[in-house]
C-alpha cells in the first residue's frame, strides 16, 4: 500500500517537475522538492522499490534544475 502511495506522490511531482521545466516557472521546484522527498520517505517504508525510485529521480531532476536556472549555488 505504501508503494501505492509513493507512486502516486512521485507521479504528481513528476508532472510538476516537467512543468516546472518552462522559463520563469523555476521556482516551482522548491515545492516540488519537499512534495518528492515525502514520497521517498513513504517509498522507504514499502517491500517494493518502484515509488522510492521514482521519487529519487524527480528528487535529482529537480535539484538539477534548480543548479542550472541559478536556484541552488
Amino acid at each position: 500500500m505504501f508503494n501505492v502511495v509513493s507512486l502516486v506522490i512521485g507521479v504528481v511531482a513528476l508532472i510538476l517537475a516537467v512543468f516546472a521545466f518552462l522559463p520563469f516557472l523555476g521556482w516551482a521546484n522548491w515545492f516540488v522538492i519537499p512534495l518528492a522527498i515525502i514520497g521517498a520517505g513513504t517509498g522507504v517504508l514499502s517491500k517494493s522499490t518502484a515509488g522510492r525510485n521514482l521519487n529519487l529521480f524527480v528528487i535529482v531532476v529537480g535539484i538539477a534544475r534548480l543548479m542550472l536556472g541559478g536556484g541552488i549555488l
